[in-house]
């Protein structure tokens, strides 16, 4: 007889242990249906990925948000509605687009970029945009004659930037007396960029013809090219070439499928 009520005694605290479990995994129970906690784990994981701090207020918002999706759910099941080709069709469309974030997320944690990567893109940067820079002023036009003109006239003692307000056809610079900023070369067409940079300071161009018209030059200023360091663009390398190794990885599976 002892030994049984020993046995009874132990049953009924391993049947209250379950109990206590089980309801730990539960935030709440709707009419008769339990209510997981991990629903509760899975908007907070949200939340806090949007930026927002999961503060013990935040998290009592977050329960009673839960709940109240499973009266409304429970409600729109009662009246059938999740048997409607709508929403099939709806659940179809959220079923993708969950599955095809997670491929893409998956396929950043294993191509991401490493600081070395960074780096070997920072160098090939470097190397084409290092060099010199120059500043120059043009005045462009659309005839030689004009162009003749206008060289004589700086001759006589014309002001550069005054011409180039009166007469440059090239809106952006004109406005600021034909000034181009500093710039490489390579930023501009080869008709121009050869006859600016075999300028010395200060000098003036004969007219220059490129696709654009005739161009006058004139060199104010040379220095070497100013690159931003690594650590004020690494964000803004790491973004592009995540972006292109998505970009590759999508095109690489759309080019696999058959599609017929």
């Amino acid at each position: 007889m002892k030994k049984q009520m020993i046995w009874t005694a132990l049953a009924t605290a391993v049947l209250a242990t379950l109990s206590i479990s089980a309801s730990a995994q539960n935030i709440a129970i709707v009419n008769g249906k339990a209510v997981p906690s991990s629903r509760v784990e899975a908007l907070k994981e949200q939340v806090a990925r949007s930026g927002r701090p999961i503060t013990p207020e935040v998290e009592g918002q977050i329960k009673d948000e839960v709940i109240t999706r499973e009266i409304f759910m429970q409600e729109a099941q009662k009246r059938g509605l999740d048997a409607t080709d709508d929403y099939k069709n709806q659940l179809d469309l959220a079923r993708q687009t969950i599955l095809i974030r997670e491929l893409f997320n998956e396929f950043q944690k294993t191509a991401a970029v490493t600081d070395a990567d960074v780096q070997a893109e920072y160098d090939k940067f470097v190397a084409a945009n290092g060099g010199k820079e120059y500043r120059a002023r043009h005045i462009l036009v659309e005839t030689r004659a004009q162009a003749d003109a206008i060289v004589a006239s700086l001759k006589k003692g014309g002001k550069f930037e005054d011409i180039a307000k009166k007469q440059s056809k090239d809106p952006g610079s004109g406005a600021n007396g034909g000034d181009l900023d500093w710039a490489a070369p390579g930023n501009f067409v080869k008709e121009f960029s050869e006859a600016m940079v075999a300028l010395k300071k200060g000098e003036v161009s004969a007219p220059v013809q490129s696709q654009f018209g005739f161009h006058i030059i004139r060199l104010d200023d040379v220095r070497e090219a100013q690159l931003p360091k690594l650590e004020d663009v690494k964000q803004q390398i790491v973004q592009q070439m995540t972006q292109q190794r998505m970009a590759a990885f999508q095109q690489e599976l759309r080019a696999k499928a058959k599609v017929e």
